[in-house]
């Protein structure tokens, strides 16, 4: 009998996946984004799958329990449907309907692999010279044209979102786009080096140790993802149906119009509340959200965002000269900015300078 052997190899993905799935089972019971943060669990518990025969065999297990051969965990189909369906869930608020048959292709390679798996021992050998190698080689095409494919919808799905966070919040930097794009470049950089070694292995086919590299690159995006899933877990997304504007019934003087309740919110103070909303202005204004939406886009030139950030950098701005030189971030906190960070981008769009360049302009403006 074969003896197991614990090497560094075997170590390295046992400590990902003890750091993965304890991960993974809190995110599924995570209240906060449910839907989405399973669809993660999810893909965590996938990716777990797709490196574990690596785990396993490298300490010697196939050796000593030869029925364990095509142990049907390694399913990567399923990974950027469920990467997608994340992204989903957590924009649009809900899982999209026939999200099922999205995971199909994966469950065909389940299917395939437990083919395999439950075949008796003496005819395992033979099924592998027989069809593994070449549906191996099926699979790992369709996986890449998975990844573009749902990548590609993934980061439109993005684009979309961060713009209608920017026409419907004024504080749309503290919402989870950011998050995304960090998930969605984990998925890119994961879909890049299986690529490589998909291609590399077609042209010069590469053995069992020369494939570690590809899952210890599988184990380190996983660890990732679980790890910042986690911290994000709660974040929230205020859902894409909320941030799309009602149409306008009727053409107005929407440069007027965008003057007035933008004077409107400034003499109110509204823009200092750090959470305003299109739909809690537009309320407050007496009109709908199509209406205030096309009066700062096409009568200010600016979307709902921009034009709050730039009230906020305009109060500060008249204070900078009064107060002390350490207490800009105080100003802009009370201006209604949620961050330092989305306070200075802010600003520089405003004035095209630093707060502190602009404290020192008008300094000298006034000597």
């Amino acid at each position: 009998m074969h003896d197991l052997v614990f090497g560094w190899r075997t170590a390295v993905l046992s400590v990902a996946a003890l750091v993965i799935l304890p991960i993974a089972g809190g995110l599924w019971s995570t209240l906060a984004n449910r839907t989405a943060n399973r669809d993660l669990a999810l893909l965590l518990v996938v990716l777990v799958g797709v490196f574990t025969p690596w785990l396993i065999g490298f300490a010697g297990f196939y050796d000593r329990w030869r029925w364990l051969t095509f142990l049907p965990v390694a399913v990567p189909l399923l990974g950027p449907p469920l990467l997608w369906l994340y992204v989903e869930a957590l924009v649009v608020g809900e899982t999209p309907r026939g999200a099922g048959r999205h995971l199909l292709p994966g469950l065909v390679q389940f299917a395939w692999l437990l083919g395999g798996f439950v075949l008796p021992l003496d005819l395992k050998n033979r099924w592998a010279d027989i069809a593994m190698q070449p549906g191996d080689l099926v699979f790992s095409l369709a996986l890449i044209v998975s990844f573009a494919a749902y990548g590609t919808a993934s980061w439109r799905r993005l684009v979309a979102y961060r713009a209608a966070l920017a026409q419907g919040r004024s504080d749309d930097s503290r919402f989870a786009a950011r998050w995304l794009t960090r998930a969605l470049a984990a998925g890119a950089l994961l879909a890049a080096i299986w690529t490589v070694y998909a291609l590399w292995d077609l042209v010069r086919p590469l053995d069992y140790k020369g494939l570690m590299g590809l899952y210890v690159g599988v184990a380190a995006i996983a660890v990732y993802l679980a790890i910042e899933g986690w911290r994000n877990a709660a974040l929230p997304f205020p859902p894409l149906r909320d941030l799309t504007p009602e149409p306008p019934a009727q053409e107005r003087d929407w440069a007027a119009l965008g003057q007035a309740w933008r004077e409107k919110i400034r003499a109110e103070g509204w823009h200092r509340e750090p959470d305003l909303s299109l739909r809690r202005a537009a309320r407050r204004l007496g009109a709908n959200t199509g209406y205030v939406s096309r009066a700062f886009n096409q009568g200010l030139g600016q979307n709902f965002s921009r034009t709050i950030n730039a009230l906020r950098c305009e109060e500060v701005a008249e204070r900078l000269t009064s107060a002390p030189a350490g207490a800009i971030l105080d100003l802009a906190l009370e201006a209604g900015f949620s961050s330092k960070a989305s306070f200075n981008r802010a600003f520089r769009e405003r004035y095209g300078m630093t707060p502190q360049a602009k404290r020192r302009m008008l300094e000298g403006l006034k000597s």
